[in-house]
């Protein structure tokens, strides 16, 4: 498949600004799940999209920039996993194989924006004790073009130059590395979900575990129907927990009023009344 010139501005452009969109409230940035599935429309292949988004999600599931933190960039990786994966026509496992090793890519390029940004900043800091208003604006822009070129500059290239970069893929890399590959994409998934349960209180939770794994392996209940079921023990743990919530505030209650009355604070005809 070829692409076309619109579809290659196109998906620069997203992932130039879900980055940007990153750095404030976020709706598409950090959202492989999302920026997969909008990469999936534009290629005319939303169920490839959906897939190679939806596996990069549950490997950056847990994962954040704490601190200040560059972290592997699924964002982006998911916008060139899923075009590689239906320009290659080689499936999602091949597109997955591709995505992960331009996340960690995406690192370097990401501490190289804040490089930048860190030499805008002082730029600010020296307009702000001078009041110089407009060079504050301008360097605040200065340095939202760097971080969204930080990613929109690498998948233009990766993308307008895709067709010999897929051909060199499919014809000068040895089938064995594409194997391996399309392998470690089918295993991916399994590693994501393995990092997610580090971060959760599985132990608390283990029965619904329990429920979702024999729904998935034995009774082979859709995703759809499992993510209800999810919804349904969700409902349930919830108003377990209002419950709960509701019975010790009125057991405080009742422990602070007979505190009051042993105390001397009210006698038993004002405590009746």
């Amino acid at each position: 498949m070829d692409l076309q010139v619109w579809q290659i501005i196109i998906l620069s452009l997203l992932g130039f600004y879900a980055i940007i969109e990153n750095l404030g409230t976020s709706v598409l940035g950090n959202q492989a799940l999302i920026i997969g599935t909008i990469t999936g429309i534009v290629m005319g292949d939303i169920t490839t999209g959906l897939a190679v988004g939806a596996t990069l999600q549950l490997m950056g599931l847990g994962i954040q920039s704490y601190g200040g933190a560059s972290v592997p960039d699924y964002m982006t990786a998911s916008i060139v996993g899923t075009a590689f994966a239906i320009m290659s026509g080689k499936g999602t496992a091949f597109g997955i194989g591709l995505a992960v090793p331009v996340g960690l890519l995406m690192i370097q390029l990401d501490i190289l924006a804040r490089f930048c940004n860190v030499f805008f900043q002082h730029r600010i800091d020296s307009a702000i004790e001078a009041l110089d208003t407009k060079k504050i604006v301008l360097f605040h822009r200065m340095g939202m073009l760097s971080w969204g070129l930080s990613r929109g500059l690498p998948i233009f290239l990766v993308l307008a130059f895709g067709e010999s970069i897929v051909k060199f893929v499919s014809d000068v890399i040895p089938t064995w590395v594409i194997g391996g590959l399309q392998v470690a994409g089918g295993l991916l998934p399994a590693v994501g979900i393995a990092i997610l349960l580090r971060y959760l209180p599985v132990k608390n939770f283990v029965s619904y575990l329990i429920v979702g794994f024999v729904a998935v392996a034995y009774l082979k209940i859709p995703m759809f129907g499992v993510a209800l079921i999810g919804v349904a023990l969700a409902i349930l743990q919830f108003k377990k927990l209002v419950e709960n919530f509701q019975e010790q505030k009125a057991q405080r209650v009742v422990t602070a009023e007979n505190v009051q009355i042993e105390a001397g604070g009210l006698d038993d005809d004002e405590y009746e009344d």
